[in-house]
């Protein structure tokens, strides 16, 4: 079942992470740091809505608090007043593995060990690290990839290693994706895959370091950008100040739908605007499909700056013709189907008198299953509109992901066992388009090789280990068996 209010057509970034070492200055004046994280983790909501935890240090012990709910109502003063220290770590979920129990919220934190550890990302294959952890007699019940990787670093600090040591030694265990900021009661560290798939940047604050998975934090809290974590690399921050070792080989290959999608227009990534290259790709998506239309609209929020650009490049007129309703949030109610059909409305709605009578281009950002889709072409019909064209600002995704983005079971995605033509009889609009690989990759002003782009060629660069049995990789125009494409059929008309 999905719940209602659940966008089961939007992909999903899975977490934020947060990190924090305040400057000596204020570690004397009992800076909380946990407040500024807090105002991190607002700046960070958009990848994930599920839960929220922070965690803190001054210098003795930790202190943390979690719970369901996004963070302008997980946390009240009486719960920072309990978070004090000059280190603190935070983290913003959408769930990953394992599920959505409150015993799945992060930061997790080791009483033990007094270690307290956020992940960004996913780890798809497990094997090496469940072994390790079965040999060293550890239950692995109700431990999702994040809670192993704990267990294992608490394994070596068992043997006397200290927290960078630990990471350091347990290191080869990690099997996927993975932007991590943890903490000792005296240290902040921060690592990443070798790849760099999910984000995670250093920004400086009054003589204190900051870590987040957006640069976007960074301007909330009044930091500066110094630099992104490396692939591969750990850093270690501490009274001594910043600390960095490579412990593998780089091979950058930052998740194109980071650029494309997921990440805030206002942040940097790989030194490009995320806003610049989302209208870079309106204007790519432009010059190779050019429409006779009378107005762009865009789905808000992601479509904007990609629709702007390619009202720039046409010279048609663009409108915000579908409007938000900014205070929607996910929830798990589930109503009747009669009013579960009414959840588009909720979300979005039209502005009648913009579209009736107009040839419309609508911009968004991807297509999944295309249940949703499908009814946001049907209501701008409705609402008089002649012709929707509907343009997509990356290729069509035919293969899940297995790195920390919520993509269903391949036979889910809709381009897996649609042709183009297909699906656009399915979403019901006058014309479909998808983005050119190439395109895409122009839009972002960096080499092809510096993305992860699994979801459109199969082609994962972090072992998946069991999980590649779970897929078919597609050449171009191949789609899957029709067997699968009658399992989506009846799945998709059980969700409508």
């Amino acid at each position: 079942m999905i719940p209602a209010g659940q966008d089961i057509d939007q992909l999903k970034e899975k977490c934020a992470v947060f990190g924090i070492f305040g400057p000596k200055s204020e570690q004397q004046a009992g800076l909380e740091a946990a407040r500024l994280t807090f105002y991190g983790l607002w700046a960070l909501q958009h990848r994930g809505q599920e839960s929220s935890g922070i965690a803190s240090s001054d210098g003795k012990q930790i202190y943390s608090h979690a719970a369901q709910g996004l963070v302008a109502t997980v946390y009240r003063e009486e719960d920072l007043e309990q978070l004090p220290g000059h280190i603190a770590i935070g983290h913003n979920r959408y769930s990953t593995s394992g599920g959505a129990d409150d015993c799945y919220n992060q930061p997790y934190v080791d009483r033990k060990h007094n270690i307290a550890l956020a992940h960004n990302g996913n780890l798809p294959d497990t094997a090496k690290i469940e072994a390790f952890l079965k040999e060293r007699k550890v239950d692995l019940t109700k431990k999702n990839d994040s809670a192993m990787m704990v267990a294992a670093l608490s394994c070596y600090m068992d043997d006397g290693l200290s927290l960078p040591e630990a990471i350091t030694k347990a290191w080869p265990l990690f099997t996927g994706a993975f932007s991590i900021t943890a903490m000792d009661t005296r240290t902040l560290v921060a690592f990443r895959d070798e790849c760099g798939i999910r984000p995670l940047s250093i920004g400086t604050l009054e003589g204190g370091y900051v870590l987040a998975s957006e640069t976007c934090a960074f301007d909330t809290i009044g930091a500066t950008h110094l630099r992104d974590v490396e692939p591969g690399e750990l850093v270690v921050i501490d009274q001594n100040g910043l600390h960095s070792e490579q412990i593998a080989k780089p091979d950058l290959k930052l998740d194109i739908f980071e650029m494309v999608y997921f990440a805030r227009p206002d942040s940097l990534l790989l030194g490009q605007r995320v806003d610049i290259v989302r209208q870079n790709l309106g204007r790519e998506m432009a010059k190779e499909f050019p429409i006779e239309a009378d107005v762009i609209v865009p789905v808000p929020e992601s479509g904007i700056p990609a629709a702007l650009g390619y009202s720039q490049a046409s010279g048609i007129a663009f409108e915000m013709a579908l409007i938000k309703n900014r205070y929607i949030h996910r929830t798990f109610i589930r109503p009747t189907t009669h009013l579960r059909e009414r959840d588009l409305k909720m979300k979005l709605n039209p502005v009648v008198e913009l579209l009736k009578g107009q040839r419309v281009v609508v911009v968004d950002d991807s297509i999944v299953r295309g249940t949703t889709m499908r009814h946001l072409v049907q209501m701008i019909f409705d609402a008089g509109a002649k012709e929707v064209h509907l343009i997509i600002t990356c290729p069509p995704v035919r293969h899940p992901d297995f790195y920390g983005i919520n993509t269903p079971r391949q036979s889910e995605l809709m381009a897996a066992y649609m042709t183009v033509a297909e699906m656009r009889d399915h979403v019901g609009a006058t014309s479909l388009h998808f983005l050119s690989f190439d395109g895409m990759i122009r839009a972002t002003g960096l080499p092809a090789t510096s993305f992860n782009n699994s979801c459109f060629n199969g082609d994962y660069p972090i072992d998946i280990g069991k999980r590649a049995n779970e897929i078919t990789v597609l050449k171009p125009g191949q789609t899957l068996p029709k067997a699968s494409r009658q399992q989506i059929e009846l799945a998709t008309s059980k969700i409508r």
